[in-house]
């Protein structure tokens, strides 16, 4: 009877170490799957983690025609190496303008509920003259940057931050920030003010953003922190600058103002319209580095051949590199992903169709010496569409210039381009 029990104990013992060896097995490959899932998730968000420190693979390697090959490290502290503090910087080389860019910069958090930050930053670098980011946006990365092969018109910044970031509610972000630059232009170009020609630029500039995505939806974390678990549309970004003149030694004095809103009409999971919003308008004395471009992405050259390169997602593939600046403008874009076809498993190729639009105009064109541009008044108009993923996630795509701005030879129309898209 004893031998009966202590065999049925040993078979239970037995059962129950592998249980327990099933259940450990099963946890491991549950936490090795969680773990595989966030390290490509910051793989797709432009990061290389590590136990401190995520490392920035937007530094790794960029190429533009200023600088040539563009290569270095950048990272950011994590949350192993603090819940309450972080550190971030990267240093650059351009090896056809021979010099090394670098950023260094800290924060430290004010508030975990409503993800208050306060960040200290000193950036010595190139912007693209003409461009405008909003301080609200989300981190964007891509493996290509389309627009940045062709980019040849930069000014160099050197600019001291002080940002705070805060979230008033689940549905509305701000971020608040002042910064001094001083900017010199990499091309020849000189702005007239009053009768004084200026060919540097020492900014104090104050910006407000604000972010508000009031159709989504939002939870509330076990951490107490509010994350977005599902978009909703139409989202609004809206960002006020201010240039003061006299303080800090800024010789430059403007306002400026952009909008942006984005709505999304889903059919399905992947198939859906997207319509998109930009705006931007600019009073007072103000360079061309701070003046709109419309993001055009075409290079001057002679044959569609010739201007082969990639596709961007929001910008002009038509409009010719420098040929508009506006100091009021605005954009619209019309985007419609039909269904994927589905060929095979693993091949299933995208067609969009894309139709844009923009108009603008600049006061005082006379005040820019050195450079010659056309403005938008009478609106831009190109249309086309992408067969996206036909290959190893590269595409084509294909756009027509027509309207107002139509150019005498219809190749000059034309625009011919690859595209890449990959998600992980």
């Amino acid at each position: 009877m004893h031998k009966h029990c202590v065999f049925i104990f040993f078979i239970l013992c037995i059962y129950t170490t592998q249980s327990q060896t099933t259940l450990k097995d099963s946890t491991k490959v549950s936490q090795d799957s969680i773990k595989k899932t966030e390290f490509l998730k910051q793989i797709g968000n432009g990061f290389f983690p590590t136990n401190y420190l995520n490392i920035d693979l937007r530094y790794l390697f960029k190429y533009n025609q200023y600088e040539g090959v563009r290569t270095g490290l950048g990272g950011i502290t994590n949350k192993r190496f603090s819940e309450h503090y972080r550190l971030n910087g990267y240093l650059v080389y351009g090896f056809l303008d021979h010099n090394f860019k670098y950023s260094i910069g800290g924060g430290f958090r004010l508030a975990s509920k409503s993800n208050t930050w306060l960040n200290l930053s000193y950036t010595d670098d190139l912007q693209e003259t003409g461009s405008s980011a909003f301080l609200t946006d989300k981190r964007f990365f891509q493996f290509f940057e389309p627009r940045l092969l062709n980019i040849n018109l930069f000014h160099k910044h050197i600019t001291k931050a002080i940002t705070l970031e805060h979230k008033l509610s689940k549905h509305l972000l701000t971020e608040t920030q002042f910064a001094v630059s001083n900017i010199n232009p990499t091309y020849s170009y000189e702005y007239l003010k009053n009768d004084k020609i200026l060919n540097e630029f020492h900014l104090s500039t104050a910006k407000v953003a604000l972010q508000w995505s009031p159709f989504s939806k939002f939870e509330v974390s076990e951490d107490d922190l509010i994350k977005e678990i599902k978009s909703g549309y139409p989202k609004f970004t809206l960002q006020y600058t201010h240039a003061f003149e006299d303080v800090f030694r800024s010789n430059i004095n403007f306002s400026k103002l952009d909008f942006r809103t984005v709505y999304q009409l889903n059919y399905t999971k992947e198939s859906y319209t997207q319509a998109t919003v930009v705006a931007g308008m600019v009073s007072g004395d103000t360079p061309l580095t701070h003046l709109y471009h419309a993001y055009p992405n075409n290079i001057t050259k002679e044959t569609i051949l010739q201007r082969f390169s990639v596709a961007g997602i929001n910008s002009f593939e038509t409009m010719y590199f420098n040929e508009f600046f506006s100091d009021r403008f605005s954009t619209f874009q019309l985007k419609h992903y039909f269904q994927p076809f589905n060929i095979s498993e693993r091949y299933k190729p995208q067609l969009v169709l894309i139709t844009r639009y923009a108009i603008g105009n600049m006061g005082n064109i006379d005040r820019h010496q050195n450079i010659t541009f056309n403005t938008l008044e009478d609106g831009y108009s190109e249309s086309g569409f992408e067969i996206n993923k036909l290959l190893f996630g590269f595409g084509l795509s294909f756009a027509y210039r027509y309207g107002a701005y139509h150019l005498p030879k219809t190749e000059d129309n034309v625009a011919f381009k690859f595209t890449f898209n990959v998600s992980l």
